[in-house]
């Protein structure tokens, strides 16, 4: 992790300089992609305070703390920061795995990458659909307890599909011509 430390009414310390970034990079194993972090340690009156950013992975985070010890406000605002760097990880890895789907059953076994990662299921089921007119759509829907049919109507022979509404009806969605 790329690391600038600034001092504000303090002595620059290497000290506290190699303190900061070997702290900051345990943080590399929840990042993937190379972070820039600014480090700002600043002394006023008996308030020494460390205050950090850190850019990288789409991430912008922010964390400032002040003590009345440097090194302890350093370790404070670092904890901060890594609850915040957990909190973002996990809300963009429930993203990409669909875990507001977790409690439902998943659609089907097939599944493929989508453009934006985020992983969808699609169950795929072949048919044979024949020729038929709409009344005998009708009937077959009768017969099976499916919510669709799928067919060729006989008249045009395009592919209609009858289904089953809410209200007990059945609906027809026909192509145009």
């Amino acid at each position: 992790m790329q690391t600038s430390v600034t001092f504000k009414n303090i002595d620059s310390s290497e000290n506290l300089r190699t303190y900061v970034s070997d702290k900051l990079d345990r943080f590399d194993k929840y990042l993937y992609n190379p972070a820039e972090a600014s480090v700002v340690l600043s002394v006023e009156k008996f308030r020494h305070i460390a205050e950090i950013n850190v850019k990288g992975d789409r991430l912008n985070i922010n964390g400032k703390e002040e003590t009345e010890d440097m090194y302890s406000a350093i370790d404070m605002v670092l904890d901060k920061l890594e609850k915040q760097i957990k909190k973002n990880k996990e809300k963009l890895s429930d993203k990409r795995s669909g875990s507001k789907y977790r409690g439902r059953d998943p659609i089907s076994a097939d599944s493929f990458q989508a453009e934006d990662d985020f992983e969808k299921q699609i169950k795929v089921q072949h048919i044979e659909y024949k020729p038929m007119d709409v009344d005998e759509a009708v009937m077959q829907m009768e017969l099976v307890d499916n919510n669709f049919l799928v067919f060729t109507n006989a008249r045009d022979s395009l592919i209609n599909v009858l289904y089953r509404r809410k209200d007990g009806h059945y609906g027809l969605i026909q192509p145009n011509n």
